[in-house]
């Protein structure tokens, strides 16, 4: 066991995930919401917000209506200067209410976004390089986003749960509950409001995937709980939840073929980049006009992720997987800034609770308890390695077909090298992997394990292979 000198304090994990609570953040932990908001997000700003409401109905390259928006005719820029007043004093009136200070950082944040990547837009239309987007962000935008930012603590800008995913949708019919065909964007920069484009496909499917999270979330509540008593029966109950609920993720994650198809990818995709080592903002960040504290400094920030989900990270956490010592971990360890800061504190005690009881180590070092039982633990602790790994994998293939083969750009959406960071994460779990079957005697386990190990060994040599292809070929150390 870890030591138990300076315990590790207990989180909060919700049983009832009080969607009535106004008081509360939008994003809570909980056993019945998962990492999904603790209601459906807000759609209708209060009438005091009409001016920013106008703005983004008319706002997406294709308008609810169906006709061309301001993207498409390159006038947004021109709107927000002319048409927005600075709301600032207006969202101090409902600041105790989180839920819509989620709904407008929601929206400011898609403003903030498609005004600063506009030119970057109009330039990838006639088939040019991205250029340079705006460099400095109107007061009318920048106080308000700031403020937002500060009541719900998200970073002034887009983010994948507060804003552009997880906070991002609406049920077409509120009784038929998160299944797919009931799901709809709230905002959209190209043709997402049209439930069958790619733009909503990509950003629908996120959702869909996180909808599986209560059980996952439940099973590691179980398993930490089983591992402080010491109970195989119950520990081995709970990985077994967490195998189902990450098999469900990965199967609404294999859907994205269908809903989004890689050849539409790259035209919405120009308005989710950050600032933070992207050539669109080559002074090293942009001006946020109006804020005091700021003095005229250039703000830098990442950009929209996926890979700022909490699912995978709470897995790391649990199972222990170390990350390699690298400058492409720091960008990792650098994402935990732009998830909900709830999400934030359960896989950092998740992370901490594992070591303080010794989890990792109780579950596969054997001894008294190496009977079948015992036997189980590693199998199951194994298979959902093995989920994480297929959902690396495709991650890595999403990644492999939507970018890299569409698009020369060097940088992901959130600022990390394309070709190499997603193999960074990948190859330390097919490594962990190996390592654990190494330390478990190779054998014993039963084919579906011996199976599951050779497709590791397979995947590995691959991922070697198509990595050093795509760095000769864009010249990449």
């Amino acid at each position: 066991m870890g030591s138990l000198a300076n315990p590790v304090t207990p989180f909060n994990v919700l049983t009832d995930a009080k969607p009535d609570d106004t008081s509360l953040p939008a994003f809570m932990v909980s056993t019945t919401r998962g990492f999904l908001p603790r209601a459906d997000p807000i759609v209708t700003l209060p009438p005091e917000f009409d001016p920013l409401e106008s703005i983004l109905q008319r706002m997406p390259v294709k308008t609810a209506s169906g006709e061309p928006g301001l993207l498409a005719q390159g006038k947004l820029g021109d709107a927000v200067l002319s048409e927005l007043p600075d709301l600032t004093s207006h969202i101090d009136k409902y600041a105790s209410n989180l839920p819509l200070m989620n709904a407008l950082y929601r929206d400011y944040s898609f403003l903030l976004s498609a005004y600063l990547l506009e030119p970057c837009h109009l330039r990838f239309l006639k088939g040019e390089p991205y250029g340079l987007g705006r460099d400095v962000l109107p007061a009318n935008i920048a106080r308000p986003i700031k403020r937002c930012a500060e009541i719900t603590g998200f970073q002034p800008f887009m983010e994948y749960a507060g804003s552009y995913a997880l906070y991002n949708y609406r049920l077409a019919s509120p009784s038929s509950g998160l299944s797919y065909p009931n799901l709809r964007l709230i905002r959209a920069f190209e043709h997402g409001l049209d439930p069958t484009s790619s733009e909503a496909g990509f950003v629908l499917v996120h959702i869909a995937m996180v909808s599986h999270s209560p059980l996952l979330i439940s099973g590691c509540v179980d398993a930490l709980a089983s591992a402080a008593s010491r109970s195989r029966a119950g520990f081995n109950t709970a990985l077994g939840e967490m195998l189902t609920a990450l098999g469900n993720i990965n199967q609404a994650m294999e859907t994205m073929w269908q809903k989004s198809k890689p050849g539409s990818y790259t035209s919405f995709r120009t308005f989710i980049f950050g600032i933070t080592s992207q050539s669109m903002f080559p002074e090293g960040g942009v001006v946020y006009e109006g804020i005091p504290e700021y003095e005229g400094r250039r703000q830098s920030f990442r950009g929209e992720s996926g890979a700022n989900d909490s699912m995978i990270p709470l897995m790391d956490s649990l199972l222990g997987v170390v990350m390699p010592e690298t400058p492409l971990t720091e960008i990792l360890r650098d994402f935990r800034r732009y998830r909900p800061s709830n999400h934030r504190e359960f896989i950092g005690y998740v992370a901490e609770r594992q070591e303080e009881l010794g989890v990792k180590r109780w579950a596969l070092g054997g001894g008294e308890d190496e009977g079948e039982e015992g036997k189980e633990t590693k199998r199951l602790w194994l298979k959902l390695l093995d989920q994480v790994r297929e959902f690396r994998w495709r991650h890595w293939c999403f990644a492999r077909e939507y970018i890299l083969k569409q698009t020369s750009h060097p940088t992901a959406t959130g600022g990390s090298p394309i070709v190499t960071w997603l193999p960074n994460q990948l190859g330390a779990v097919l490594g962990e992997m190996e390592r654990i079957y190494e330390e478990s005697g190779r054998g014993g386990l039963g084919e579906e394990v011996e199976g599951i190990m050779d497709l590791v060994g397979r995947q590995k040599v691959m991922l070697d292979k198509e990595v050093r292809r795509f760095c000769e070929e864009r010249g990449v150390n």
